[in-house]
């Protein structure tokens, strides 16, 4: 999974303080679950690697800091099977607005 990144954006969980928080637990919400083998952290997307993703809904969810108000619109996110690269999926990411502070 790739998840583009705005400009100025800070992914937090990798030593920004949140990087001393025990990692998520799994719930179980009536659907089974998928944990991300490895993660990447970069400057310009969020990557996730699936040892196996069975076929379903699926929700990752993560934080991070912006450092610069403005309006952003990203490139979609994408969800391709490792070696298979003609298997892929794309998601559009909506436009959103980060305000300056008060």
């Amino acid at each position: 999974l790739e998840d583009p990144l705005p400009a100025g954006a800070v992914i937090l969980g990798g030593g920004l303080r949140r990087g001393l928080e025990p990692p998520p637990q799994p719930t179980d919400r009536g659907h089974a679950t998928a944990w991300p083998t490895f993660v990447e952290r970069r400057g310009d997307a969020y990557r996730a690697y699936f040892e196996d993703l069975p076929r379903g809904k699926w929700q990752l969810e993560y934080s991070m800091r912006l450092n610069a108000s403005g309006q952003f619109r990203l490139p979609p996110t994408r969800l391709e099977a490792m070696y298979e690269a003609d298997r892929f999926g794309l998601l559009p990411n909506a436009p959103f607005e980060v305000g300056a502070g008060p």
